[in-house]
């Protein structure tokens, strides 16, 4: 029996060091720990200079993101574990400044009275109740009341009336603003999209035509039709050739 020849030990992902940035590989990882371990900051800077081109050409797509070097100097520090020594052109990172959470965002909570028209227009209905000039401020809260409409129909898909508009602008601003009864606000109606129509008669007329197509195809199908009829044809009157020339044979005696 042939002895075989197998290594006594096998190197596994599993019993190597972690990779710190998957994204530029073991390699580079090999290389900045053997800057680390060179005894003078000129080699560690020389060689760290090359390893951040190499870095760069691993990963173009960060060519495009603002401070593209000082990114590159942060991961090499990083993958370093922030023990390497070389002159960097940048401040070296600290991992408190790396692992740092912003502060969340307080989102706003603020109840909306009638969210088809927004917190928008309650800011804007405040602003008009802030005018005391009479005849801009009469502009003003036409020009809410033109734009409660426009939101309502956006919002619910339906025309809507000017008196509508009108008795949501009086509850709004908590009966002080009102206009004539009279007035006439800006046009806005409900427009269905008919775009989804248009392509669904267009995808049936599609299949009529081809439709019309398959059957005219099958139509002249008939010339198959035709073609049989002369393959038929042609057996009998072959035989009936045959059986003439048996006839008129049979008729000569020797």
């Amino acid at each position: 029996m042939a002895q075989e020849n197998t290594p006594a030990n096998f190197d596994y992902n599993s019993t190597r060091n972690k990779l710190i940035l998957t994204e530029y590989g073991r390699n580079v990882q090999n290389m900045v720990k053997y800057i680390i371990a060179l005894p003078t900051k000129e080699e560690r800077n020389r060689y760290a200079q090359v390893v951040i081109d190499l870095m760069g050409f691993l990963n173009p797509h960060l060519r495009d993101v603002a401070d593209f070097k000082h990114k590159l100097w942060d991961h090499l520090h990083i993958i370093s574990d922030y023990q390497i020594d070389v002159d960097a052109p940048y401040p070296k990172p600290t991992p408190e400044a790396i692992h740092m959470k912003p502060q969340p965002l307080k989102y706003p909570h603020q109840r909306i009275k009638y969210k088809h028209y927004g917190k928008t227009i309650e800011i804007m209905i405040e602003k008009a109740k802030a005018i005391e000039e009479p005849e801009r401020k009469r502009h003003m809260v036409q020009a809410v009341a033109n734009f409660m409409k426009m939101a309502y129909v956006q919002w619910n898909k339906d025309s809507v009336s000017d008196e509508t508009i009108l008795a949501d602008l009086y509850a709004l601003s908590g009966g002080t603003l009102k206009l004539e009864e009279n007035i006439n606000l800006n046009r806005v109606e409900f427009r269905p999209n008919n775009q989804s129509q248009n392509n669904n008669n267009n995808n049936n007329n599609r299949g009529r035509t081809n439709n019309n197509q398959n059957n005219n195809n099958r139509g002249g199908g008939g010339g198959g039709r035709t073609n049989n009829n002369q393959n038929n044809n042609g057996p009998r009157s072959n035989n009936n050739q045959n059986n003439r020339s048996r006839s008129n044979g049979g008729a000569k005696k020797y």
